[in-house]
């Protein structure tokens, strides 16, 4: 669909979410960048060399050669817009450089992330995000996911290369992908060398803060090392890096337009864009997992996170959070493009259900006196469970294993 819709597809993700291996399905020819060095002595020599080939035409890893961004612009210029000539595959985002152009018109920007449960094959999908955001009733079943194999998933991770391998084996890549990562992605990036082990102890407070709305100076302070202090900006830095590197996603804060007085905390809430790099951070293991209830709670508000920015963006949908600075908290807004929108509370057990589910009624009656539209649906997404939370027949509980796009 996007492939008619511009001249060049650009997708992005980070390593191991499947991004060439989608580009290749869809494409006609490709050139691979991070494996063929001559194409990128090519682009010193003669550029369209690089771009020649049946359209769809692959570029896999195009930030290797920064320089690919104009040339494909200016080719499909040249070619009067004809849509579906190139997808870009990027596992980092090159530094802004004023020479490169924006793009506008020309490409159309795809986030690839790691699986959902659905596409992994561990939630039936009958109960449809984007259903719930066009105010549809939905039916289901109750479901249940035991906690033992609740863990395993969240410490596995969507990762398409884990299916059929044991957890173990899994577990131990996904280890060794955030080891790259300190030691070689960040400083790939710039050019610059950089402290593999500060990297490895911000990694650490994201993890043990994941799903919060942590600082950058709370990061700061707890990555200090016992030689030198780590400054706010210094750590702001560090993660701009793993931005870049997309392997981890600010939840940003909504803020709807209100008459009243109320005032929001805009502070984003920290994700790893999987929860089990969180889980390989801590050097953690499911039976870990299930012995501390409450981190286990963050990991699988934020693996539900997850799934549904995936099951958003096939709804043109973005995924925000919602804090008052009196208290109230929503764990998960959905809002479509055109206004529509859903909020979700996101909890372990049954208890918090419904202190969810009360949650969740205090912003639609706080939204009811302003000049926004109600809400399309009101639920509490748990691991087990179906119908109706809090006893309130307003808010729904959706089991997540049989949330879908």
């Amino acid at each position: 669909m996007l492939l008619g819709a511009s001249g060049a597809v650009l997708v992005e993700g980070a390593r191991a979410v499947g991004k060439t291996a989608t580009g290749q399905n869809a494409s006609a020819s490709h050139v691979l960048l991070d494996v063929d060095e001559n194409a990128k002595r090519m682009m010193d020599v003669d550029p369209s060399a690089v771009l020649a080939g049946e359209n769809p035409r692959l570029l896999d890893e195009w930030q290797l050669a920064p320089s690919l961004w104009n040339h494909v612009r200016r080719a499909v210029d040249e070619r009067s817009g004809q849509p579906g000539q190139f997808i870009l595959t990027g596992s980092a985002v090159p530094a802004d450089d004023i020479t490169r152009h924006t793009g506008a018109g020309r490409f159309t920007r795809l986030r690839m992330r790691p699986m959902s449960l659905f596409e992994s094959g561990h939630s039936r999908g009958e109960i449809s995000l984007g259903a719930l955001l066009r105010g549809e009733p939905q039916q289901g079943q109750a479901a249940r996911i035991p906690i033992e194999e609740l863990a395993e998933r969240i410490a596995v991770g969507g990762w398409p290369g884990h299916i059929g391998k044991p957890a173990a084996a899994a577990m131990r890549v996904n280890r060794n992908y955030l080891d790259d990562i300190r030691r070689a992605d960040v400083a790939r990036l710039d050019g610059k060398s950089h402290d593999p082990a500060r990297i490895g102890r911000l990694l650490r407070s994201l993890a043990r803060n994941t799903a919060t709305a942590v600082s950058l100076a709370k990061l700061a302070a707890d990555i200090d090392g016992d030689e030198q202090k780590m400054k706010a900006q210094t750590a702001g830095d560090y993660l701009s890096a793993l931005e870049r590197l997309m392997v981890v996603e600010d939840q940003p804060a909504w803020s709807p337009h209100l008459r009243s007085r109320t005032s929001l905390r805009a502070r984003p809430v920290r994700h790893f864009i999987d929860p089990s790099l969180a889980v390989a951070a801590l050097g953690a293991s499911p039976d870990r997992l299930v012995a501390d209830l409450n981190f286990f709670g963050l990991l699988f508000e934020s693996m539900v996170i997850r799934d549904l920015r995936i099951y958003a963006q096939a709804a043109d949908a973005e995924v925000f959070h919602y804090r008052e600075k009196d208290g109230l908290e929503v764990d998960a807004i959905v809002e479509a493009a055109d206004g529509r929108w859903a909020a979700f509370e996101i909890k372990l057990g049954a208890s918090g259900a419904d202190a969810g589910a009360k949650n969740l009624q205090r912003l639609a009656q706080r939204l009811a006196d302003s000049d926004h539209p109600p809400p399309a649906t009101l639920a509490v997404i748990v691991p087990s469970g179906y119908g109706a939370a809090g006893g309130s027949d307003k808010v729904g509980l959706v089991p997540v294993n049989a949330l879908g796009p």
